[in-house]
């Protein structure tokens, strides 16, 4: 798969009368992990949601793809909230994004579907529907069914937000496997999870907002919860995002 890079040049994004961001820059590079980090409020959503054609009230300069062809329908997206439909089972739910475009699905389609759902240690509950399952098992099914739309390119809205340390650990990982070669941005309140799983890691703070901080880490995601820079580049982190916390208040 391909995955482009993507470049986004002065947007700019009113919400309900509110200047989130004023001519901000951004850039993803292909089949890499960018993450964002930054206070609550300060529009990392509304930047995902403005790559994925879904934001109004926006203005750009440019925003391109590297191989100069359309994002439109490259795109999966992976939100914070539950979506999966509690009356469908969980391979019905892996394949939904087939129906949904009136496309019919075939038994390769589902083949495929269960064979995702064995690579997320869920072989065991493809007829089962969602209700049954705990969160972290819910959240692997979405991740099965973020992947089985295979796409390019990967929007991620916090989706381990909500799941206890050790089983957010394993889906990190799950994750960062997964998606490899494809090129992703993820939005994270988690200093931790961006240090795993970024190539680059980004700190969107100020009203309107910018970047503020870049900061590009060695070796490969997902990288072990003990790796030295990991852990010093946490506490760095953690200091900034404290201080554009305390700014974005005032």
């Amino acid at each position: 798969m391909n995955a482009p890079g993507i470049e986004i040049k002065g947007a700019t994004l009113l919400y309900e009368n509110h200047l989130l961001f004023q001519d901000l820059n951004l850039k993803l590079l292909a089949s890499k992990w960018t993450c964002l980090l930054g206070p609550s409020g300060v529009g990392k959503t509304s930047l995902l949601r403005l790559i994925a054609g879904l934001a109004s009230d926006v203005s750009l300069k440019m925003m391109r793809a590297s191989d100069n062809l359309p994002l439109a329908n490259r795109i999966a997206y992976m939100a914070q909230q539950e979506s999966l439909l509690p009356w469908l089972t969980i391979v019905e739910n892996v394949v939904i994004g087939l129906k949904l475009r009136g496309i019919k699905v075939t038994t390769q389609d589902y083949d495929r579907a269960k064979q995702l759902l064995e690579q997320v240690g869920l072989e065991k509950y493809v007829a089962v529907k969602p209700p049954v399952l705990s969160g972290g098992m819910r959240q692997r099914a979405i991740l099965a069914r973020t992947v089985f739309e295979d796409k390019p390119v990967v929007l991620m809205d916090e989706p381990f937000a909500a799941l206890d340390v050790i089983t957010r650990a394993y889906i990190q990982e799950l994750a960062a496997e997964l998606f490899a070669g494809r090129t992703v941005l993820l939005v994270t309140h988690d200093p931790l999870e961006a240090l795993r799983l970024g190539h680059h890691v980004y700190i969107m703070s100020g009203s309107p907002a910018r970047i503020t901080s870049e900061i590009e880490l060695p070796n490969q995601p997902p990288r072990p919860l003990t790796d030295k820079v990991l852990l010093e580049t946490h506490g760095q982190i953690l200091e900034q995002l404290s201080h554009a916390t305390k700014a974005q208040s005032n």
